[in-house]
């Protein structure tokens, strides 16, 4: 593939595959259709490939075209972002694309970054929930939210959160098998397994729970004990406003570990970027409060019908 130089078509390329058609992107870009079309033909010569799939009746990107696409899309929003980081108003604007887990991103991280969005006109945004931890660099991703250790020298992280653990169980359930006194005494009982395959204690201690019941889902978790199938380990979010109602008891209180830190991460070469440092800024100001307002899920339908 050959060099290129300057700018010449690559807005238009990066506005006809946005838009799905030469005149949806002219018509984005503020452009003649004919323009429009010279630019990506123009383009197409000089990196010696072929952009697009025309036909009469669609128009789409060929495999070159989609890598491509990718590249040229974050260079046009990283020279916006450039401009916008040393402008007095520094406004979010362009793609911005976030990776969450599940559970964290869809009742607590989603609204926020909604709320965020609906802020600034000129930004986009795409939330992707995936509890597998996803090269940031390689995908294309903007910033994720994580939790726990983090081992990537490539990223950045800044500290927006924390979660605690709490080890509980239904009254039904514990008066039929008795409470555990020790983490020993874990491996008498039926645990409800989740994602992670270990349990974490204070002093980094860790039980690998043995039980019937495993599940990816925080939420089906949490409905099993309550249901009196076991004791399980969720983050307090889940369990904490059904163990203020006794529906569950806290276990081994003595034995929990500290919270860990949820982590907002962004690439190195991102962290000036008005849309990621304020979105960060508003996580570090909101979502411990949203962490903790755990009546807020349940008033909005977000939570386990009770027993």
């Amino acid at each position: 593939m050959a060099m290129i130089g300057g700018w010449d078509g690559i807005e238009e390329f990066v506005a006809v595959a946005q838009a799905g058609s030469f005149t949806a992107g002219a018509r984005a870009f503020g452009a003649s259709v004919t323009h429009m079309s010279r630019a990506v033909a123009r383009l197409e010569t000089r990196v010696q490939a072929q952009l697009f799939h025309r036909t009469t009746r669609s128009l789409r990107l060929t495999d070159t075209g989609r890598i491509f696409f990718e590249d040229c899309r974050r260079i046009v929003d990283e020279r916006e972002e450039a401009i916008a980081a040393i402008t007095r108003d520094g406004e979010p604007r362009g793609e911005l694309r976030l990776t969450c887990s599940y559970a964290l991103g869809e009742q607590f991280v989603a609204p926020l970054v909604r709320e965020f969005t609906q802020g600034f006109p000129a930004l986009s945004v795409t939330v992707d929930l995936d509890n597998d931890v996803i090269d940031l660099i390689a995908e294309g991703y903007d910033i994720a939210i994580r939790t726990g250790q983090l081992n990537d020298s490539r990223l950045i992280a800044t500290r927006v959160a924390e979660r605690a653990l709490i080890t509980c169980g239904a009254p039904d359930y514990l008066a039929a098998y008795g409470y555990p006194r020790t983490l020993a005494e874990l491996s008498d009982h039926a645990c409800l397994g989740g994602s992670s395959g270990a349990w974490r204690f204070r002093g980094d201690a860790v039980v690998r729970p043995v039980g019937r019941w495993r599940c990816n889902s925080g939420a089906a978790v949490l409905d099993a004990a309550l249901h009196g199938m076991g004791i399980c380990q969720l983050p307090a979010f889940y369990a904490r406003r059904h163990v203020t109602a006794g529906r569950l008891i806290p276990l081994l209180e003595d034995m929990a570990p500290p919270p860990e830190p949820i982590w907002a991460v962004y690439p190195q070469r991102r962290h000036l970027s008005p849309k990621i440092s304020q979105l960060v800024a508003m996580l570090r100001a909101r979502l411990p409060a949203r962490l903790a307002g755990v009546h807020d899920v349940a008033r909005h339908g977000n939570d386990i019908p009770e027993p």
